[in-house]
């Protein structure tokens, strides 16, 4: 009972349907990787169906309780169990410069910003697979021209193929959070190098959706813009009727008016 309520202060909720675990870890592929990284197992519930051969899976959990679970549970494991905080973990200190895949149940507080360290890290993770709270997972893989779409749905998809698995009701899981969740996938893209500076997209991305009921003539306006750019018809529109590929093709036309970084 202790572990439940040092996890649910994490806004963890454990996974209790044995074949919705399977499911998420049938997502799994090995096609680009052999080597996989879970976060924040818990009791383990989905470990118990990843590969334990050594060195092929590593564990990263922050709470002490569920360490000495995990490490009783799975001694074949042990030294690939780390305690520590993924958001923070030096991930190169893990597998080194070999890709890896990552999966997980994650809590809902942080399920973005891992999704944003994922992304930072693109180069050595070409597959993702993780439950979130429904609507997050719905909003990383939506598509231009909804409400939903937005900052997270723009960058993730820039470099990964985003799908939407299944939905996984409240009931599965203890505690039973109010809200139902969702697996998805990320698939790297065969080609995720990107024809412009990654620096000032970023930065274009969020600051047109911080307003997005206005025009990126208006919500770029403090970029203080030529005037003979922003004449341009692509800045008649609202950041969320764009797409990954426009907003490349719109920094392009912004690094030639010589905006920095």
């Amino acid at each position: 009972m202790k572990t439940v309520k040092a996890k649910k202060k994490l806004g963890q909720h454990f996974l209790n349907d044995l074949n919705i675990a399977k499911k998420i870890a049938n997502t799994l592929q090995y096609d680009t990787y052999s080597k996989v990284l879970e976060i924040g197992p818990g009791m383990g519930v989905l470990t118990q169906y990843l590969p334990h051969s050594t060195g092929k899976i590593h564990l990263i959990e922050i709470d002490s309780e569920s360490i000495v679970y995990l490490k009783n549970k799975y001694p074949l494991l042990e030294q690939n169990i780390i305690e520590g905080d993924f958001l923070k973990y030096d991930l190169n200190s893990i597998f080194g410069d070999s890709p890896f895949a990552i999966i997980g149940n994650f809590p809902y507080n942080i399920s973005t910003q891992i999704v944003f360290k994922t992304i930072e890290h693109r180069d050595q993770i070409p597959f993702f697979s993780g439950m979130f709270q429904k609507e997050v997972a719905e909003r990383i893989c939506e598509t231009p021209g909804t409400k939903k779409y937005g900052i997270l749905s723009v960058l993730a998809q820039l470099f990964y193929t985003a799908t939407y698995e299944f939905t996984v009701p409240p009931e599965v899981f203890s505690p039973p959070p109010k809200v139902d969740s969702g697996v998805l996938t990320l698939r790297r893209k065969e080609n995720y190098n990107l024809a412009c500076n990654e620096k000032i997209l970023f930065k274009i991305v969020k600051m047109s959706f911080q307003q997005r009921r206005k025009t990126l003539r208006n919500s770029l306006k403090t970029l203080q813009l030529p005037v003979n750019l922003t004449e341009d018809s692509i800045f008649d529109k609202r950041p969320e009727k764009l797409s990954g590929n426009d907003f490349i093709g719109l920094t392009q036309k912004i690094e030639d008016g010589k905006i920095s970084s």
